[in-house]
C-alpha cells in the first residue's frame, strides 16, 4: 500500500474585513478628471489558514475607494472550500475556489478575493519549511531595489512633493516616483521640473499619470518628458489599450510601464504578446495571489521584461527578490500600521527579512480595525 503525500489538513479560515484610514485624502489624475473622488481609505481583506500540524498562514488583499465589502463576501462563501485539504495543494486549491465562484468569473473581484488564502498559503508553506518565502521560491537576491511613491500625489503642492522626496531618499529610498496627468501638462512639466532639480540627475525619477492621457496626448507627453531622463513613465494611457502602449514603447527611449490594473494572467499575457511595455507592473492581490503572479513572472521574464511589482511591498519584496532580472519595488507606508514588523530599506533597496514566510503578523490595530470577521471551521 502506497503511503499518502498529505503532510497536513486545513482546519479552519478566518477572514477579517479591514477598513485602513489614510492620514490625507489623496489625489491622483482621475481625481482632476473627475473620473474618481480622492481616496481616504483602503479596504483591506485578511485571510488567516490554521492547520492540524498548527502551523498558521496569513494573507491579504485590498482594495482602494470601493470592492471591499464585495471581496470579504465572495470570500466569505468561498471559503468552505478549503477546510479539509491540504494547504500544500496551493495550485489545485487554487482551481478550486474558482471552481467554486465560476460564475463571477476568473478576474476582477473574485479573484482579488482568492488572492488572500493564496496568499496565505504561500506564507504557511514557507513558515513549515522554515523560509522566508523569497528563499522558497528561489531567491536571485536578497535585496530590491525601491523607490517611493506615497509623497508625489497631486493635491500635494510642489514644495511638499519635494520635502518629501528629499526625505525619502535621505532615509534609504532608492528612487521617486510622482503623479502626472493633471489637465495642464504645464503643471505636469513645472512639477518633474522641481523634483528632478531637487534630487539631482542622477537619482531614478519615474512619473504616473494614471491612464489619464489619451494616444495624443501621450505622445506629446512622452516626448516633452524625454530629457529629463525618466525611470519610466508609468500608466499613459488606457490599461487595456495594448496597440496605443506598444507604439509609445517603439517610438520613445524613456521605458514604459503598465499592468497594475489588470487582474488577470490572460489580461499579462495579451500585454506582453502586444509588446505594450517595457516594464510590466503586476500587483499579486490584484490578479489572484502569488499563484496567478508567478505565471505572470514567467512571462515577462521570457520576454526580457523589466518587473515592478505595484503597491503591497510586503509580499512584493519576495516576489521581485525571486525575480532573475533587476527589479524595482513601490514602498507605500500606508499599510505600516497593519503589521508588527516592518521592512528594512537602506542604501536604496528594500531587504528580504529572514523570518519565515511574509514575514509579518496583523496588528493589534488592524485588529481594532476591523469591521467583519468570518470564521470557518471543519
Amino acid at each position: 500500500m502506497t503511503a499518502s503525500a498529505t503532510l497536513d489538513r486545513i482546519t479552519a479560515v478566518r477572514l477579517s474585513s479591514v477598513t485602513l484610514p489614510l492620514a490625507t485624502a489623496i489625489s491622483d489624475a482621475k481625481v482632476l478628471t473627475g473620473r474618481q473622488k480622492p481616496m481616504t481609505e483602503v479596504a483591506m481583506l485578511f485571510a488567516e489558514i490554521s492547520t492540524e500540524s498548527g502551523v498558521e498562514g496569513v494573507g491579504f488583499s485590498y482594495s482602494k475607494r470601493a470592492g471591499g465589502p464585495g471581496q470579504f463576501a465572495h470570500a466569505r462563501e468561498i471559503a468552505p472550500a478549503l477546510i479539509g485539504e491540504d494547504p500544500s495543494d496551493i495550485g489545485r486549491l487554487w482551481d478550486k475556489l474558482v471552481w467554486a465562484g465560476a460564475s463571477v468569473g476568473r478576474s476582477g473581484l473574485s479573484v482579488q478575493a482568492i488572492a488572500a488564502f493564496d496568499v496565505a498559503l504561500w506564507d504557511l508553506k514557507a513558515k513549515r519549511a522554515g523560509l522566508p518565502l523569497a528563499k522558497l521560491l528561489g531567491a536571485h537576491r536578497d535585496a530590491v531595489r525601491c523607490y517611493n511613491t506615497s509623497g508625489g500625489f497631486l493635491q500635494a503642492p510642489v514644495e511638499e512633493v519635494v520635502e518629501k522626496a528629499q526625505a525619502a531618499l535621505a532615509s534609504g529610498i532608492g528612487g521617486i516616483k510622482i503623479k502626472v496627468g493633471h489637465p495642464d501638462h504645464a503643471v505636469d512639466l513645472s512639477r518633474v521640473t522641481a523634483v528632478r532639480e531637487a534630487i539631482g540627475p542622477d537619482t531614478p525619477l519615474m512619473v504616473d499619470a494614471n491612464q489619464q492621457w489619451d494616444r495624443a496626448a501621450a505622445r506629446r507627453m512622452c516626448r516633452a518628458l524625454e530629457p529629463f531622463d525618466l525611470t519610466w513613465i508609468e500608466e499613459p494611457l488606457d490599461a487595456y489599450d495594448n496597440a496605443g502602449h506598444a507604439q509609445l514603447t517603439a517610438t520613445f527611449d524613456t521605458p514604459i510601464a503598465t499592468g497594475e490594473m489588470l487582474t488577470s494572467v490572460a489580461e499579462h499575457a495579451a500585454l506582453i504578446s502586444a509588446s505594450g511595455a517595457d516594464i510590466v507592473q503586476p500587483d499579486a492581490p490584484r490578479i489572484g495571489g502569488i499563484t496567478q503572479f508567478l505565471k505572470v513572472m514567467a512571462q515577462a521574464d521570457a520576454a526580457h521584461l523589466q518587473l515592478a511589482p505595484h503597491f503591497a511591498m510586503e509580499i512584493h519584496v519576495h516576489l521581485a527578490a525571486a525575480y532573475p532580472r533587476e527589479p524595482w519595488v513601490e514602498h507605500f507606508e500606508w499599510l505600516d500600521p497593519l503589521f508588527d514588523e516592518h521592512l528594512e530599506i537602506a542604501d536604496g533597496r528594500m531587504h528580504v527579512s529572514a523570518r519565515p514566510g511574509l514575514g509579518v503578523t496583523i496588528s493589534e490595530q488592524a485588529r481594532a480595525w476591523t469591521v467583519a470577521t468570518e470564521t470557518v471551521k471543519g
